[in-house]
């Protein structure tokens, strides 16, 4: 497994805290080391693989049934979340990236999950907005261009249930929420993200400092 994405975590600490929970099987294993095969520093987007394993918890500790996935890279994350539903169980994975999707489709094969996973590839906004707006999913991940997230966050809430969980990554971006100088794109998009959805009446929120943080939304 690549070294840890918290960058307040020791390589030594994150083994420890990764071999203290279930850690990952031979088939999350394997595909870790494809991603970092086929797509090198890239590797890096994929999910830590604590957080893949707090996902997969989270989706059978609601009891989710379907779930949405919005920028699947190699479908790590995927692969945990589409374990932590049931038999009938449904993910709609969005990616625009034919190649770095197909990397992970052999992988859930073999872990005997790709008939729950629908896989669109297009602009996940048009694949959402595209949904008739009723409730649809339990459970939802945003995981994608940063700039989107507030547009990907109100086209996913009036299709979740009530009491349903939107789980939000990168949200510390490497501490750069912190820093004054850090004003590109991508840190201002979530520093306002961040504060928008703190303040949202229609969702509770906890900010978690799993991996490079992990927000999680509840529906109320």
């Amino acid at each position: 497994m690549a070294g840890p994405k918290s960058f307040f975590l020791s390589p030594e600490l994150h083994d420890y805290l990764v071999q203290h929970g279930t850690p990952p099987d031979e088939v999350l294993s394997e595909l870790a080391e494809a991603t970092q095969r086929e797509t090198g520093g890239m590797s890096m987007m994929q999910v830590a693989p604590e957080q893949g394993a707090f996902m997969q918890l989270l989706a059978q500790a609601i009891g989710a049934k379907h779930a949405v996935e919005i920028g699947t890279f190699t479908g790590y994350s995927a692969l945990c979340i589409a374990r932590g539903l049931p038999e009938d169980g449904t993910l709609l994975c969005c990616d625009t990236s034919e190649a770095w999707t197909s990397v992970g489709k052999p992988f859930w094969e073999r872990a005997g999950v790709a008939k729950r996973i629908d896989l669109r590839i297009g602009p996940a906004i048009d694949t959402l907005r595209e949904l008739p707006e009723q409730v649809q999913f339990d459970i939802a991940f945003i995981d994608a261009d940063k700039p989107s997230y507030l547009d990907y966050f109100e086209a996913l809430l009036p299709r979740m249930r009530s009491g349903g969980l939107i789980l939000v990554d990168n949200v510390l971006w490497s501490g750069n929420v912190l820093k004054p100088e850090a004003i590109d794109e991508h840190t201002v998009a979530i520093r306002e993200f961040n504060d928008r959805v703190r303040e949202d009446p229609r969702v509770s929120c906890v900010m978690l400092p799993i991996s490079d943080g992990l927000t999680l939304l509840l529906k109320r």
